[in-house]
This record gives structure tokens, sequence and C-alpha cells, in this order.
């Protein structure tokens, strides 16, 4: 049976780590060199009923986000919401970590324009695999909104904290945003070339002389060829072209098929087989489905 950890509150997830007493109920700064690694906590499930800004330098190995990894690197940041299973799977008990946590639970922004619109910061999201890339700049930023939340929940809490904090919060937040979006720019290169080395193995996949025997291409060859996950390319594919990774290659099979039916005298089950079918009947029914039409009575009015 699976280790599964779920953390319901700020005094519990101190307890757990070793750390100091909170000084609030619903939020907490976790400061990552005062907190030492735990050996039972690696392989574990982890749920929380908090949200999570993390900033952790050396980056943690083999974050499992949901069903997918995290993608991370040196110095970088990662979003979590309630509820979202998370684990790490490899330990080097010789690192000392640095950087912050900020933990929250949703009752300290309920009531709070923040809690109306914190959907809207997609981040959060299991969909987004892929952490967040800070200059030194920008680390320094976020960094001083956080020790500015902490001077704030260390101090004498009044009528105005709470607001205050929220407000940070949602600074660091706004920031936040404002750097995932330079970061897709500043790697549009990257995925550019990226996909253009997808298409290329597409193309030489589909052109290579025992394609009949390999059979129709997985997700999991291309995403394997490129070091990638199987997410991470259906996400840039779908970024960069608007299709599923799975619409790309049948688009690429039609292509092919069209082709062979116009410049072959090849069977339509031959090319069914040629093309990697097991069994032409999928052939004809992918081929009817994406262009209208039978392969026969392309081949006839064309």
């Amino acid at each position: 049976m699976d280790n599964f950890l779920r953390i319901k509150s700020i005094s519990q997830l101190h307890k757990m780590i070793g750390y100091e007493k909170p000084k609030h109920p619903l939020i907490t700064i976790i400061d990552y060199s005062k907190v030492e690694t735990n050996p039972a906590h690696y392989n574990a499930k982890i749920v929380t009923d908090f949200y999570i800004i993390s900033l952790k330098t050396p980056s943690p190995k083999s974050l499992r986000y949901g069903r997918q990894y995290y993608d991370f690197e040196e110095g970088t940041m990662m979003f979590m919401a309630p509820d979202q299973v998370f684990s790490v799977s490899e330990l080097n008990e010789q690192i000392k970590y640095e950087g912050w946590g900020i933990y929250f639970h949703p009752d300290l922004i309920i009531n709070s324009s923040l809690g109306k619109r914190i959907k809207e910061f997609q981040f959060f999201s299991y969909a987004v695999s892929e952490a967040l890339h800070l200059s030194e700049e920008e680390k320094n930023t976020l960094t001083s909104i956080a020790g500015n939340i902490q001077k704030e929940y260390n101090g004498n809490i009044d009528k105005y904290s709470q607001g205050v904090i929220i407000t940070a919060i949602e600074q660091l937040l706004n920031y936040s945003q404002r750097f995932y979006g330079r970061q897709f720019i500043t790697r549009q290169k990257l995925n550019s070339d990226l996909l253009s080395t997808f298409e290329k193995l597409v193309f030489d996949y589909f052109n290579s002389s025992d394609i009949a025997k390999k059979g129709l291409p997985s997700v999991d060859y291309f995403s394997n060829k490129l070091n990638l996950s199987t997410s991470y390319l259906a996400d840039l594919l779908k970024k960069e072209t608007g299709k599923t990774t799975k619409e790309f290659l049948q688009i690429q099979i039609i292509e092919k098929a069209k082709n062979k039916l116009l410049n072959s005298t090849d069977t339509v089950n031959e090319i069914a087989y040629s093309l990697g079918f097991e069994y032409p009947q999928y052939f004809y029914r992918l081929f009817k489905t994406k262009t209208g039409m039978t392969p026969v009575e392309y081949r006839q009015i064309n």
C-alpha cells in the first residue's frame, strides 16, 4: 500500500518537519536551511490543505506532481494548490537546502479579492508541469516580498495584519505571473527547435523502410527520443500547433496515405499495412474520419 501523508494544518506541518512553533494559524514561511531531510517523507504521496509557493535550491530531484514529473532546474519556483498530490522519490541526505516556502490555508483569503481570483493563476494547476525559472533579480524581488509577509505575521497582529499579508501574497503572485509570461517568450526559440526535431523524427519514422514491422508510432517513442515527458511534449505541441500529439501524428499518417494512394498502384490494404496498421479497417475508419471519404473514394476523385 502506498505511503500516504495528509497535512491538514500549519501546526501539523511544523511538527512534521521539526520546525519552531508557528506564529500564525493560517500562514507560515519555512526557511529550508533550517529543515533536516527526513527519509520517512520520501516516496510518500503528500497532500496538503493549503497553497504552497516554494523557492528551494538545489531543486528537489524526481518531484512527482499528480501523474507527471515536475520540470525542475537549479533555483526554480513551484506552486501547488490544496488537495494536489506530490512526492519526492530521490534522497540525498548530504545536501543542505536553502530558500523558502510560503504555506497558506484557503481560509486566509476566502473573503478577499485574492480568494475570488486565485483560480486565475494557472500555475497552481496540474496542467502546468514546468517550474518557474528565475533570474537573480526576479528571485530577489520575490524573496523581498516573502520577507515582508514574515515580518508582518511575526509582529503584533492587529485588524490590518491579514489585509497586509493578503495584499503581499497577491503582489507576489502577480509578479510570478509576469515572470511566467517572460519565461514563455524566452523559451519560444527552444520550443521551436524541439518542434523541428520532433517533426524530423516523425518524418524519418514514416519514411523508414521497416515501418510495417514497427507498427504505428507511440507518443512515448517520440518523447523518449526527445528526452521529454509525454505531458511536456503534449503541452509543447498544443501551444505551438494547436494540436494534440495524437492529432499531429494522425495528420502525418493521413498525408502519407494520400501520397501513396495517388502515387502507387498498391491496394488500400497494402497501404494500410505499409503504414503500420495491424488491421486495415482501422486505417479505413481513420481516413474516413479525417477526410470525409474512404481511401477508395479519395483515389477515384483525385
